[in-house]
């Protein structure tokens, strides 16, 4: 059964080992991040070529690619945080399936 964003509902949760479940998510959030990472790098290589291509007399001060960068570099720290999270999850599944025997 899944719910309006897509994911599994609490409902099975007990079904499955809900930390699998956010395992799963935190997999989710790390994709989409690399996903929008590589869209700000596309957007910045646009902005840089598209702008004065072939004119040596054109000078552009561009104000957006600062904000670009610091996007980037948010989502760069957020993928990080994810993927401790994950690895610690990982670590705690581990564990638990080792302790089961």
């Amino acid at each position: 059964m899944l719910n309006s964003a897509g994911t599994p509902s609490l409902v099975a949760a007990h079904e499955t080992d809900s930390r699998q479940l956010i395992a799963a998510d935190l997999r989710s959030l790390i994709a989409r991040i690399d996903i929008s990472m590589r869209l700000i790098d596309a957007a910045m290589e646009r902005d840089d070529t598209g702008s004065a291509a072939g004119s040596v007399d054109v000078v552009v001060l561009d104000d957006v690619t600062p904000r670009y960068a610091t996007a980037s570099a948010t989502l760069n720290v957020c993928r990080t945080g994810l993927g401790r999270a994950l690895q610690q999850l990982s670590e705690q599944l581990g564990l638990s399936r080792n302790q089961r025997g």
